[in-house]
């Protein structure tokens, strides 16, 4: 029996994040001790496996409502079936071959839910990843990421942008522009993607993640009311996607040129920046200021819950990890050996 085992990993904004949805410019890189994992074997049907986050049998009531508290109404499953539709729709539109085998498919992960580390993008590259090898079709690796986006948001309505899918394809760091006059199209297929560049990971400097499955919430909080102002022309909201941009262009160059300082100081400046057009969650505001307090910087790695930043040395790291456990967070060292 022929067993196909795939993965991706979560990710974290480092810098520009939100603005990958409004035409904007970031860097990204993966976490890599959490990832969600899909095992596909032949099996006599096609038959999709539901994991834990699927379950509809509990103990008592307050069982279920903690579990749709963490896992939301519909699990994983319905990410299974949305890329295995959209990956067949692929096909037929390219003409690649769709053999007539079956298969058993089932994912797991350990990616802390509703922490803004991608989990449910990281569940459906890494099904397409499966499905690529099952079938023998190779998807061009700048349109794979287009086509997990246009998975979420078209068949599941799940407001997100390229971000989290071109880092979980690309691995390691990547500088993203997602401009107007730098997009292309793929006009068979529907898709628009951008430009992408792999950084070198050894020429980061320090980084932690920390985050907190208490303090988190559903991405759609933050982004809805976002979108909507956006969408709107509110002029806040408008220029300061602009400066997010502006903020991973310099970073970008700062990288190059190895000034941790100011690495530092625009992780920093892109949450203040945030602050003029998102209302942070208490909870989420408190980690931020916990983590400056021992002098590293602090940023969002996404929608809320999970905070990226920039240590110093071992002696900032043991401080940062003592701070935030008070708030409940878990501390991570980023390490890029994957």
């Amino acid at each position: 029996m022929r067993i196909i085992r795939t993965l991706a990993h979560a990710r974290a904004g480092l810098i520009g994040n939100p603005s990958d949805g409004y035409f904007g410019k970031t860097v990204s890189v993966i976490v890599s001790p959490f990832a969600a994992r899909i095992t596909l074997y032949d099996w006599p049907t096609l038959e999709i496996v539901w994991s834990q986050e699927d379950q509809s049998r509990f103990d008592n009531v307050r069982e279920l409502v903690q579990d749709v508290k963490v896992h939301g109404y519909y699990g994983g499953v319905r990410l299974l079936k949305a890329a295995i539709k959209r990956f067949v729709e692929y096909c037929d539109l390219t003409g690649a071959p769709v053999h007539e085998k079956t298969f058993s498919i089932r994912y797991e992960t350990n990616i802390p839910r509703n922490v803004g580390l991608a989990g449910s993008s990281a569940i459906i590259v890494a099904t397409l990843r499966a499905l690529m090898e099952f079938y023998e079709v190779t998807i061009p690796i700048d349109i794979l990421p287009s086509l997990a986006l246009d998975i979420e948001k078209k068949e599941l309505g799940i407001s997100a942008g390229l971000q989290d899918r071109v880092i979980q394809v690309f691995g390691g760091a990547v500088a993203m522009d997602f401009s107007k006059e730098n997009a292309r199209v793929d006009s068979a297929l529907g898709l628009t993607y951008g430009v992408y560049e792999r950084l070198d990971t050894k020429r980061l400097p320090p980084l932690y993640i920390a985050y907190s499955a208490e303090a988190g919430e559903p991405t759609y909080v933050v982004h809805n009311p976002l979108r909507a102002r956006y969408e709107a022309g509110d002029k806040v909201v408008v220029e300061a996607m602009q400066q997010f941009a502006r903020l991973a262009e310099e970073f970008r160059g700062a990288l190059t040129a190895g000034d941790v300082d100011e690495m530092h100081r625009l992780v920093n400046a892109n949450f203040d920046l945030r602050t003029t057009i998102c209302n942070i969650n208490r909870d989420h505001g408190a980690m931020i200021a916990a983590a400056r307090s021992v002098g590293a910087s602090a940023k969002f790695a996404g929608s809320g819950g999970a905070i990226i930043g920039i240590y110093r040395d071992q002696s900032m790291l043991q401080s940062l990890t003592q701070a935030l456990k008070k708030l409940g967070c878990t501390t991570i060292p980023l390490s890029f050996d994957v």
